[in-house]
């Protein structure tokens, strides 16, 4: 048997400020931008250079969803993205004026930091060590 993450959904406030962010702050692709109804789209957004899993970018709707915009797990990381060049993507965020919550450090398994996305979900930038 062979399976494998297609996406993950992570929920947003706004389609458009999500597709802007992921797009033009953390450099992904955009892969999918479909309208289903008045207020429902099928959105995906990729990290350049990916073969493997993206993000399903969903809208929350009512209370409970919004509730969970930037928080779905508790105040944990969340979403765990590799990079050939941590320095580099370090120094991009930092231009973007995005909030880098610890890091950089170097870890058994490689370089990383924290950052927040525009809704406050954590996430590990990890540029894996050769070895690990």
């Amino acid at each position: 048997m062979k399976q494998e993450l297609a996406q993950i959904s992570i929920v947003v406030r706004d389609y458009d400020e999500a597709i802007l962010f992921y797009t033009r702050v953390l450099n992904f692709n955009l892969l999918e931008d479909t309208v289903l109804s008045p207020e429902k789209r099928w959105v995906r957004v990729a990290p350049p250079g990916s073969t493997g899993c993206g993000l399903l970018l969903a809208k929350g709707v009512g209370q409970e969803q919004q509730s969970r915009i930037g928080n779905q797990t508790g105040g944990r990381v969340f979403l765990f993205l590799h990079t050939d060049d941590l320095e580099r993507d370090h120094q991009s965020l930092i231009e973007k004026g995005v909030d880098i919550v610890r890091g950089p450090s170097v870890e058994e398994y490689g370089k990383v930091l924290v950052f927040r996305d525009l809704y406050g979900n954590l996430w590990d930038l990890i540029q894996p060590s050769s070895t690990y």
